[in-house]
């Protein structure tokens, strides 16, 4: 019996330290009859008393169901990491940091590179406050009640001040094999590999299921701190004090043979570690050298991620699937035998068009080389002719839609349902209708596009603008609030402007740029233009005209609805000042510290043309961090270029 509210924040400090100790540490302090004990009183004090402390281990059990989870701000941004593959652009990486500071004088620390699911964790006066997912870096989604479960994150810790301490949500690989096991014998579909098992069971709704997946928390960075510690090695050990667990294989390298040592190392020692990795993590140890190299627009220059090598294995062709795309474009898939690769069982192997069938003279039957490396989708990179035993068959290019089984339009390379009406074509299609960069509906995810089609809610976009809430009351996770949001998110698409609608109806070749400067050009007599009107605009050409005009054929009845229900607008242009990029065509490439986006916004009220390709007509290209091909084909045309920080000053900036 606890007599008092002083001894039971006692004991619930004893019964966290035990599981640290357990959890994180490997090294039991308590038996788990002595732990079952002491939580049980814990639980009948609560009970008793109506009142639970904040950091009580009987807050892991999960149970709460919610809606939908919040969106939720870092209070420093979760930066990716720079991938390098091999020693060279591991000297490359070096020499580079070595421009700027000295690195004789510190050392660098290796890590294992864990695949899961990042996370946030910010505390506050010791207690955690708030877990939210890595997001796009800056905003992700409040998962505190399911990371409450999590028994390898303490709910509190001794450090007081404001942190936010980063890490990797994994499962362990024989948890992951129970999970599958347990939802075969439920009927329930499977895992692909336990990255994803992490990620899906962090964001569950009913923090119960969280609960029951044994996931487990691997610290890798630290955000918002107050410390005073000088090197990242320091800081970690103090973090892992804390009550976190300390990763397996890190390592303190003071030399290139060192770094080269523990790679090799980890990379041997990847099968029979408990959680899976793809690689290694090489951080600057100086914190003020981290501060002295700084950040690109995308990652930091003092990390990076030395991935491990691609994986290849043998396997046979049993199946050509044909898969239909949001504009009707039909993807041959391989299907292989399935094959164990770096952790999860391949079954499916991309092909990219008919032309790559022929390049590889690819038969069924075949025996091929496939490879995957970390999160890129498996590839065919060779066919083994010398193992055909004369059965092998012809890949025959398709003529009829494998879904709708309406005649398709061959254009070579690319092969197309023009079908509006196919089923695949209608999911894939209303998906990027209602995408951030089309039409922007809040709520209208892919699995509630799929879940509306399939319940026969909506058969095409047209039927997005006729939905009620009768429609969509008492379909599984629509709630008032939720059906409310979403129908005045597909509401408030009315009088969007013209070129966004265009480029929502996924029309091939005519993308975000072809749209705006269609628009531009014919307005809302968009739909009678012909193949002299098209190509007279630069940068138009045959292909993209003929998809245009075909596209229109086709479908003329339900664009003229939408521009009915729509009723979309176009902006009234306002004559720019005379400055430098007025009337002058302008290329954007590479990563830049604002929105692609938002620069284009202010090259267009500076009265420039936005163009996606350099040719001799092209005027200036911006470009920014890893630009590519179109800033070397601006350079070699004698084309004008300005990075970013140029850019900037002449707009006055």
């Amino acid at each position: 019996m606890i007599e008092n509210e002083i001894i039971y924040k006692e004991k619930i400090e004893l019964l966290n330290k035990w599981a640290i100790a357990y959890y994180t540490q490997d090294n039991p302090l308590a038996t788990d009859e002595e732990y079952d004990i002491l939580y049980r009183k814990i639980v009948a004090y609560e009970n008793a008393n109506n009142f639970i402390a904040s950091n009580s281990p009987t807050q892991r059990v999960g149970g709460l169901v919610l809606d939908e989870f919040q969106k939720a701000s870092h209070l420093s941004r979760m930066w990716s990491q720079e991938d390098i593959f091999n020693d060279d652009e591991l000297e490359d990486w070096i020499k580079r940091a070595a421009k700027v500071i000295d690195m004789s004088k510190t050392a660098l620390v290796c890590e294992p590179k864990f695949d899961g699911a990042s996370l946030n964790l910010i505390y506050e006066n010791g207690l955690l406050k708030q877990a939210i997912t890595r997001g796009d870096g800056s905003i992700g989604e409040d998962v505190t009640n399911n990371v409450k479960t999590i028994t390898s994150i303490p709910l509190s810790i001794e450090y007081k001040g404001l942190i936010e301490i980063r890490g990797e949500v994994v499962i362990k690989k024989s948890d992951f094999e129970a999970i599958n096991l347990e939802r075969l014998a439920n009927n329930e579909p499977t895992f692909a590999n336990p990255r994803n098992a992490a990620a899906g069971s962090l964001r569950q709704l009913d923090s119960a299921i969280t609960a029951k997946r044994k996931l487990f928390f691997q610290v890798w960075g630290i955000g918002v701190q107050n410390m005073g510690f000088e090197t990242y090695s320091q800081m970690l050990e103090y973090i892992y004090s804390l009550g976190f667990a300390k990763p397996p294989l890190l390592k303190v390298c003071t030399s290139f043979k060192d770094i080269q040592d523990i790679y090799t190392q980890i990379l041997q020692s990847r099968d029979s570690l408990e959680m899976g990795l793809d690689g290694m993590v090489i951080k600057i140890d100086n914190l003020l050298y981290q501060d002295d190299l700084g950040y690109t627009v995308k990652y930091p220059r003092w990390s990076c991620a030395y991935k491990f090598p691609a994986v290849e294995k043998i396997t046979q062709v049993k199946d050509i699937i044909l898969q239909v795309g949001r504009t009707g474009a039909i993807t041959p898939v391989a299907s292989v035998t399935p094959t164990l690769i770096d952790g999860s069982t391949v079954s499916r192997a991309t092909l990219h068009n008919f032309d790559e069938i022929e390049r590889l003279d690819l038969k069924i039957g075949d025996y091929v080389i496939i490879i995957k490396s970390g999160d890129i989708i498996p590839k065919i990179t060779k066919v083994l002719t010398d193992r055909r035993v004369g059965d092998e068959k012809d890949i025959i290019r398709p003529t009829l839609c494998p879904t709708c089984q309406k005649e398709l339009l061959d254009e070579g390379i690319l092969i197309k349902c023009q079908n509006m009406e196919c089923p695949d074509r209608v999911i894939n299609s209303i998906i990027y209708f209602a995408s951030k960069n089309c039409m922007n509906i809040d709520g209208l995810g892919n699995k509630i596009v799929e879940l509306l089609v399939n319940k026969g809610k909506i058969k095409d976009i047209l039927d997005l603008y006729s939905l009620q809430y009768e429609d969509l009351d008492g379909l599984e996770s629509f709630k008032e609030k939720k059906i409310n949001n979403l129908l005045l998110s597909i509401e408030n698409t009315k009088h969007t402007e013209l070129h966004r609608l265009i480029n929502a109806l996924g029309i091939e070749h005519i993308g975000e740029v072809a749209s705006k400067q269609l628009c531009d050009r014919f307005g809302k007599n968009i739909l009678d233009v012909n193949e002299t009107d098209l190509l007279e605009l630069e940068g138009i050409g045959t292909q993209m005209s003929d998809s245009f005009l075909e596209f229109v054929r086709v479908n003329r009845e339900i664009i003229e609805k939408l521009f009915e229900i729509i009723e979309p607008t176009i902006k009234e242009k306002i004559e720019a000042k005379e400055n430098l990029f007025k009337a002058k065509t302008v290329v954007l490439t590479g990563t830049m510290s604002k929105n692609r986006d938002e620069i284009k916004k202010i090259l267009e009220e500076l009265g420039a043309k936005i163009a996606s390709s350099v040719s001799k007509k092209t005027d200036f290209v911006i470009y920014g961090e890893d630009a590519g091909s179109k800033y070397d084909k601006a350079i070699a045309l004698g084309v004008a270029v300005l990075d970013e920080i140029e850019f900037n000053n002449i707009i006055g900036e």
